[in-house]
């Protein structure tokens, strides 16, 4: 099944360009996951497992390097495809 996922980062800290960028950089080395980014957020899509264990390898280690931080996170299940 495939999936698009819309997902924002929201750093609590007066530096929080360099770990959005870190993300989504982050992000953008799975080969198996379509990556869109815009000044609002970062869409995903690919298969429904890679996408999901992409985000929980991500999220888990924005967590370890950011000590305060949100992610807002929404997901499509059988987006249309562009």
């Amino acid at each position: 099944m495939r999936v698009a996922v819309d997902i924002s980062l929201y750093p609590l800290d007066e530096n929080f360009i360099p770990p959005i960028k870190d993300v989504i950089g982050r992000l953008n080395a799975y080969d198996e996951i379509d990556v869109v980014t815009n000044p609002m957020a970062t869409q995903l899509r690919g298969d429904y497992d890679v996408v999901m264990n992409a985000l929980k390898t991500e999220i888990g280690t924005t967590f370890e390097q950011v000590p305060k931080a949100i992610f807002a996170i929404k997901i499509l299940n059988n987006p249309l495809d562009d």
